[in-house]
């Protein structure tokens, strides 16, 4: 049977050993919570870390500690205290943690947490590996794991690979000073399925993307050698059931009440004028805790009639307390509040309660019930799920949520009042109209918020990755459809070899040579002359380069050559070293459209014009592909108006726009070639849509094969030029 395997840092599982005995029992964070129904049913395997290190466990008890979590439906993956502080603590929560939630000035670049970073992903992948049986989909999660999709995929290009960030992805600005960016986001690409929250992180991420490995975006996929890599935003849920229920259950008068809720009753039953402002994070640099103290304070100074009325419970859970800039935030932190109960307090009330622990699930159910407001303002946040699970339990939907904009959450729960949390007088405006806002616009808010996290929530997240991930497979079937494989190539090459006329046929750029920056630059070399040299000195093959390439080009190129040519896309044809036109063209439009490209080379950084004997080429290979991508929008509209009148044609090949007469094109050339002779074998190859005119006059006897994997009316599609010139090897 098929399972899923799901790969995060940790396992869903608490194991600890104490006095010699071990003890392991389930999580309940938000994913080991949201992934629960997918790792039970069928045989689903979660692969992790145990949270033990390899130094604390000798061989009795690793091999203990294994057959329990492998009970739990687990593999563990082993770590050292080495990894733990280079890879986790280091890279992952010094370097990633912080570029990725826009602090820059925290973030460490040091090889030596990269190097373990990379160790501990291939780690990751071998216990993977060992795991995967054929049909089974993977599940990675988070940023301590960029890299395991392509290290997966590199080793089993047949299973289905999905990846869900939980934090945000940067914008390029940022991400673009991030030494290994390259690294990353190749790693990212080896998935088939790439989720994020919000389609702000997937917008970041495919800009990413182009700019920085200038790859082909099509809207939400991308081109990535021969595969779609399909990307989309999935903002997660929370268990919406578990926190309602758990606030029914509180609501009821018969329960055992706890020490805390008797203390906020206390406070609560002063009067009817008394009220909570809740607050919970992690102790956070990105949840901007010392913002909200001084907003806060802004608060109370701006509305001074507040004052012994409502209270700030503050609840900050510790965090990474050995990291410098967690220590300073607990010191700001403390400090903050100090000043501020100083400042406010009288005999009767004091403005903040700070608790810095991590509170039982129960005692966070006394918060979130007795609180009339809650404040969620972190900086920069991935989702935030305090925001709905405070939501979930106002049961009889009262209740305010005051939200920065900077949260994922922010995005899906447009009934909160929603927040700068830079902006102190926002913090002010937002907490009066909360603490004054009507119970009727309470009750229509707080209505629509459950509303929708009922509905969507982490169980529905969950099956809706795996279901667009399982939807990936069809694309996948659509780009592979004409690939060509071991048996093809095998009958071409019989073929090829039976045949007693032949004639090869072949694109230069992009097909015989990669592409270059600079078209100059794609000069043919040592290896592509031995190859033709081999294909010319075949018994009954004719050899003919057919390229959008000028004729002085060519002519440089290969003058010492005996290869038959066509350039300019059909203009010209080279047969025993002699020159003679197919098409006689006019040239006076050229001085007509020369000054409009010009005007685009002038405003897009990077593009230049290439200005051949009967045409204009633009090329805009390095220019910035955002920018490139509106400018050839633009450019396409103001030439198409120019073009019609004057018998000219536009072709878009690959990071060019070319004018040229529409009388020509690679197809009118084929077809002469063709008439002059009876070829009992014809092969045909190119990469860009110049050339599927030539696969549209092909007889149908033709082999016709496109290079890369797009939408072609060739009858094959191979990977790039190195395959290419690896089949024609084969070939002679």
């Amino acid at each position: 049977m098929n399972k899923t395997i799901i790969v995060s840092n940790r396992l869903p599982l608490q194991i600890s050993i104490e006095q010699d005995k071990l003890n392991v029992s389930p999580s309940v964070g938000g994913l080991a919570t949201g992934m629960k129904s997918v790792h039970a049913e069928g045989n689903g395997v979660w692969v992790g870390w145990s949270g033990i290190t390899d130094e604390e466990l000798d061989a009795s008890l690793k091999k203990e500690v294994n057959a329990k979590i492998e009970k739990e439906k687990c593999k563990a993956v082993g770590l050292t205290e080495e990894d733990l502080n280079d890879y986790y603590l280091g890279f992952s929560n010094r370097t990633l943690w912080p570029l990725f939630h826009y602090f820059l000035e925290y973030s460490e670049f040091e090889n030596t947490q990269w190097e373990a970073y990379k160790r501990v992903n291939q780690k990751f992948a071998e216990v993977v590996l060992e795991t995967i049986e054929e049909g089974d989909t993977v599940w990675v999660h988070d940023y301590q794991l960029l890299l395991l999709p392509q290290l997966i995929k590199d080793v089993r290009p047949d299973v289905t690979i999905g990846f869900f960030l939980h934090i945000p992805f940067p914008s390029y600005e940022i991400f673009r000073t991030f030494p290994w960016r390259e690294e990353i986001l190749t790693g990212m690409l080896g998935a088939d399925l790439i989720g994020f929250h919000t389609y702000d992180y997937e917008r970041h991420f495919l800009s990413s993307v182009k700019r920085i490995l200038r790859l082909d975006v099509n809207f939400n996929e991308i081109t990535y050698h021969d595969r779609i890599v399909k990307v989309d935003s999935f903002p997660m849920g929370i268990d919406y059931n578990k926190f309602h229920e758990a606030a029914l259950t509180h609501n009821n008068p018969d329960t055992n009440i706890s020490e805390l809720q008797k203390r906020l009753d206390a406070h609560l039953n002063e009067g009817d004028d008394k009220k909570f402002i809740l607050s919970i994070d992690r102790l956070d640099y990105t949840k901007g805790i010392p913002n909200r103290l001084k907003a806060f304070e802004h608060f109370l100074n701006t509305y001074p009639q507040y004052k012994e009325k409502v209270r700030l419970i503050m609840l900050a859970v510790p965090s990474r307390s050995n990291v410098p800039q967690y220590q300073r935030l607990k010191r700001e932190t403390d400090e903050l509040v100090g000043r501020i109960n100083g400042e406010f307090s009288t005999v009767s009330w004091t403005p903040i309660w700070y608790f810095y622990r991590s509170l039982p699930f129960e005692n966070l159910i006394d918060l979130y019930t007795s609180s009339d407001v809650a404040l969620i303002t972190p900086v920069r946040d991935g989702m935030n799920l305090v925001a709905k699970e405070y939501v979930a339990t106002r049961t009889n939907l009262d209740g305010v949520l005051i939200l920065s904009e900077m949260a994922g959450a922010a995005k899906e729960m447009n009934e909160a009042i929603l927040i700068n949390p830079n902006s102190f007088e926002d913090f002010a405006t937002a907490l009066d109209k909360a603490l004054t806002m009507p119970l009727e616009e309470q009750n229509n808010r707080m209505k629509i918020l459950q509303k929708r996290l009922k509905r969507y929530d982490v169980e529905k997240w969950a099956k809706e990755f795996l279901s667009t991930l399982e939807d990936t497979n069809q694309l996948q079937e659509i780009v592979v459809s004409k690939k060509l494989n071991t048996i093809e190539e095998n009958n071409i090459i019989e073929k090829f070899k039976k045949a007693k006329n032949k004639l090869v046929l072949l694109d230069y750029d992009g097909t015989l040579v990669g592409f270059k920056d600079n078209p100059q630059d794609a000069k043919p070399d040592a290896e592509l002359f031995a190859l033709l040299d081999a294909f010319q000195n075949q018994e009954n093959t004719k050899l003919c380069l057919i390229s959008g390439r000028d004729k002085a080009t060519f002519e440089k190129w290969y003058n010492h050559k005996d290869y038959d040519l066509i350039t300019d896309h059909g203009v010209w044809i080279r047969e025993d070293k002699k020159w003679t036109p197919l098409e006689i063209l006019k040239t006076e439009w050229m001085s007509n459209i020369k000054p409009i490209l010009e005007t685009f080379v002038d405003r897009t950084p990077g593009t230049f014009i290439e200005e051949k004997e009967y045409s204009l080429a633009w090329h805009y290979r390095t220019a910035d592909p955002e920018l490139a991508q509106i400018r050839t929008m633009e450019l396409n509209t103001v030439l198409t108006s120019m073009v019609t009148n004057n018998e000219l044609s536009v072709l878009q090949g690959n990071k060019v726009i070319e004018i040229k007469s529409s009388n020509v094109n690679k197809g009118r050339a084929t077809s002469q070639l063709l008439m002059k002779d009876d070829y009992d074998f014809v092969l045909i190859m190119g990469d860009d849509w110049t050339d599927e005119y030539m696969f549209e006059v092909a007889p149908d006897y033709a082999t016709t094969i496109k290079i890369g994997y797009v939408k072609t009316k060739a009858k094959y599609q191979i990977k790039d030029p190195n395959k290419v010139r690896e089949l024609l090897k084969e070939l002679v």
